[in-house]
């Protein structure tokens, strides 16, 4: 400006070669106003400065104002050259204005240009990057000599339009004809192998830019950096960065976003320190990666830090920057300052939008989740896949079944049914509230079902007690050709736990070994539940031994499962052996602990654990401690201590509480605390039958019938039903369920006959059947027949006639396994020389040769 002051000064304004330079200059420094002035004083603008400001317009991304500025170049009969059509071309290109680039073409030929090189290569440019890629290919075949440039710009075209195949393939052309690379073919080249995510052909690559002697050049550098990043190769992106004498901000952000896409958040924010030491100035894009690894590291402080430096340089403003807060503070746990940044956003866009739902979605916020769905769309920011997704999510958790209704009418209305994402996420909402028929008919009716599908329904069908319908599905999936993944093996396994199904969940290991799961943590903590759960403790213990790194759920696992068969020293044991680890418990691992006193009888080490908890683990003990210790208490007869710790709990006890207590009432018959629990029962949980059933059982205990027959009356009164007793028993991958006096089984015949020969063989070894806790006002003899066809007792003779000899037998029942049932099957184990394992509601019951894991005492 000022050598245009002194032109002015001397006189030589009016001189057009001065004129025309001064215009240009303005120009491509985006002083458009002085340039488009100093064109209107012109007495007759002439090509040179018409195109001065043509090209100025085009190359800095005014498309629209070049094309306007060509047309009044038209209309002044000024006519192009070769270098005015490829900056009308370009213009064209940003603006995808193709019917001007074919009038352009047009007036190229007439005017007899085709042949200039640079205006050829523009109309090819145009044409491939406005769609036409038949039209494109048809002029580059048709020029007279294709130069490294024309190639160049051709494959470039693809590159940016994800043509990268294609662009690959044009290279190795250029090569076979003989045409020697230059560093921007080969940068085209590494971003195409990008693109591609083909490592291999981008080493190739690599080799040819060593080879070729362009192994310095920057572009080159930087699209070697980028594309390692992208494919993985992290370690090579890395060194070939570390090369670079003087990185550049691109260079920069392409090794930052790869350790960010790689989730190397550590290694991006401490290259992001040395960026900042090194003078080098970020960008957006480079706080956008720097954010996402805060978001990943947690660093909720440094967070802060780049948001008061985003402040500082007015770069609050973009929306990629504003959704990377959001989702910074959102996985930080910072839901408030989400909501601050979102809330001064000037346009909110559906991104930022999704992002705050996710935020809260994933902090267990889901009420705040699914409230923010209406008030966006009240807003008219639209919704997507995305949204319709993690709001299911949320619903999903909060078991809210109208809301999952109207979402699914929303997503039939706006077509979103199909997609894949939604699907999944409605088969699973569904599943999670309980509406099995909607999930199973969504499933059904999708046209294309993916592994996600198939793990949603199965877990569905598995948390529905519906198992057997999940492991029909799982081999529905593989006959399909789907592979499994750890996360379907853990919801089979999980199936196969509350079947109490062996030999299908063995099954399911097996498959876990074929595909390589063994290593993956959930696999391996759904396969300790299932073999404890299975009645299989050594498997269990077996499979726990090989978990590489065994964390909480892994120890917990174990532990419970111990705990469960009555093995409580051998669970202390591993709690100690997990502390010595360094791995600290959570409250479910010190239920679990309690447990396994309780149901080994260890009440000094149990106090010992419930006392120290808040000083050796840092957390008060809560409702589920209380009422193991309570339990473990009464059931230890110390029903004083028992009723002292219900005192001085910091909180009213709940039905768990009173249910414990209720047990240690029957178990030592004590009327009296019998008849409080229960009333306390029957307020909290008025609609549980066992509560009525426990009650009976201890007036019967003692002979008080007249009680027993009005606890009977009241139950009817009440409309409270008995929970029917139900035991189940796997044979040759098959589940076969019975009840009380069944004989819906094909080998009824069969069963009834063996139990009168085990009844006779029994009796001589010494069996008496334990009438006195049968509540049933008959004879003798008829409440000895009704306690030997229980269903635990149909199963295991079912089970004995059906398995080979000196197999285990394994049933599951829904209820306590009654004392008669107990007694009997210490003497079967003996007299059939079998294993009989029974899980019952509270525990596991190994018999074996005439006596029981639990010693009695469960």
């Amino acid at each position: 400006m000022q050598v245009h002051a002194h032109i002015i000064k001397i006189g030589s304004s009016k001189d057009s070669k001065s004129r025309n330079l001064l215009i240009s200059l303005y120009a491509k420094c985006e002083f458009f106003g002085y340039a488009r002035k100093l064109v209107d004083e012109s007495p007759e603008p002439d090509l040179i400065s018409l195109s001065a400001l043509i090209s100025g317009y085009a190359q800095n991304g005014f498309g629209k104002e070049a094309i306007l500025v060509f047309y009044e170049m038209h209309l002044l009969g000024v006519k192009c050259n070769q270098f005015t059509f490829p900056s009308v071309l370009k213009a064209c290109t940003s603006t995808n204005n193709l019917v001007l680039g074919r009038q352009i073409h047009g007036i190229v030929v007439v005017t007899g240009f085709e042949s200039d090189e640079y205006v050829a290569n523009s109309l090819v440019v145009m044409y491939a990057k406005c769609g036409e890629f038949g039209d494109s290919r048809r002029l580059f075949e048709k020029l007279p000599q294709r130069s490294v440039v024309s190639w160049n710009a051709l494959f470039s075209c693809y590159v940016q339009c994800d043509y990268c195949g294609e662009a690959v393939e044009l290279f190795d052309e250029m090569v076979s004809r003989g045409i020697r690379p230059n560093e921007f073919s080969l940068s085209s080249m590494i971003n195409a192998c990008t693109g591609l995510e083909d490592s291999g052909q981008g080493r190739k690559i690599h080799g040819s830019i060593i080879k070729l002697g362009y192994v310095s050049d920057p572009f080159s550098k930087n699209a070697l950096v980028d594309m390692y990043a992208k494919v993985g190769n992290l370690e090579d992106a890395v060194l070939i960065f570390e090369e670079i004498a003087e990185p550049d901000i691109v260079s920069w952000n392409a090794v930052i976003a790869g350790c960010v896409l790689h989730e190397n958040h550590d290694l991006a924010l401490e290259l992001f320190e040395l960026m900042r030491r090194s003078r080098t100035h970020p960008n957006m894009f480079t706080f956008s990666s720097a954010l996402k690894a805060c978001a990943g590291t947690g660093q909720k402080e440094l967070g802060r830090q780049l948001h008061c430096n985003l402040i500082k340089m007015r770069g609050g403003s973009d929306p990629f920057v504003h959704v990377g807060l959001v989702d910074m503070y959102s996985k930080s746990g910072l839901m408030n300052d989400a909501r601050i940044v979102l809330n001064l956003m000037p346009d909110k866009d559906l991104i930022a939008w999704n992002a705050v739902i996710s935020g809260h979605s994933q902090n267990g916020e889901d009420i705040e989740a699914v409230s923010l769905f209406p008030l966006m769309y009240k807003e008219g920011v639209g919704f997507n896949q995305t949204t319709l997704s993690t709001v299911l999510k949320s619903i999903a958790s909060l078991k809210a079944t109208n809301v999952c209704k109207q979402i699914h009418a929303l997503s039939v209305k706006s077509g979103f049914e199909s997609d894949n994402y939604v699907v999944n996420s409605l088969i699973d909402a569904y599943g999670k509230c309980g509406l099995v028929e909607e999930a199973t008919r969504i499933f059904r009716e999708c046209l294309i079902v993916d592994l996600v599908a198939f793990t949603s329904m199965i877990t569905a069908y598995t948390n529905s007690g519906q198992g057997e319908e999940a492991l029909k599905l799982y081999l529905e999936m593989l006959n399909r050709g789907i592979k499994p993944d750890p996360f379907v093996c853990s919801a089979l396994l999980n199936t196969c736990a509350s079947l109490s199904a062996y030999e299908q969940g063995k099954q399911v290991h097996v498959h876990i070994l074929k595909f390589g799961f063994m290593s993956d943590l959930f696999a391996g903590n759904s396969l300790v539940s299932m073999y404890a759960k299975c009645g299989s403790i050594d498997d269990a213990d077996s499979v726990f031994s090989k978990i590489p790194e065994r964390g909480i759920v892994s120890w917990s696992a174990m532990i419970g499962g111990l705990a469960q068969h009555g093995h409580g020293k051998e669970a202390l044991r591993v709690f100690d052996k997990m502390l010595k680890d360094g791995v600290s418990p959570n409250q479910i691992t010190l239920v679990s602990v309690l447990c396994a006193c309780n149901h080994a009888g260890l009440v000094t080490e149990a106090k010992q654990y419930f006392g120290s908890m808040k000083e050796s683990f840092g957390f008060e003990p809560m409702q589920e401690h209380y009422a193991c210790m309570i339990d473990l208490l009464g059931r230890a007869g110390r029903l004083d201590e028992a009723m002292e710790l219900v005192n001085t709990m910091p909180f009213q006890a709940d039905g768990s509480v009173w249910g414990a207590l209720l047990g240690a009432a029957r178990i030592h018959k004590n009327v009296e605390l019998g008849q409080r629990a229960a009333e306390m029962l029957f307020t909290l949980e008025p609609g549980k039958s066992g509560t009525h059933v426990l009650l009976a059982n201890i007036y019967a205990s003692v002979g008080m019938w007249d009680n027993v027959a009005k606890v009977r009356r009241l139950m009817k009164d009440s409309n409270v039903k008995k929970e029917p007793g139900i035991s189940w028993i796997e044979v040759k991958d098959k589940i076969y369920t019975f009840i009380v006096g069944d004989r819906n089984h094909a080998r009824s015949e069969e069963i009834y006959a063996k139990l009168d020969e085990l009844s006779d063989r029994m009796s001589k070894a010494g069996y008496v059947p334990m009438v006195e806790f049968d509540l049933h006002d008959v004879e003798r003899s008829e409440k000895e027949k009704l306690l030997f066809h229980h269903s635990e007792k149909l199963a295991v003779a079912f089970g004995l006639i059906a398995t080979p000899p000196g197999a285990p037998i394994r049933v599951k029942k829904n209820l306590r396994v009654c004392i008669d049932c107990h007694t009997a099957f210490k003497f079967i184990c003996k007299i059939e020389s079998r294993e009989i394992i029974v899980r019952d509601i509270n525990r596991y019951h190994h018999f074996k040769d005439g006596s029981c894991s639990c010693g009695d005492y469960w």
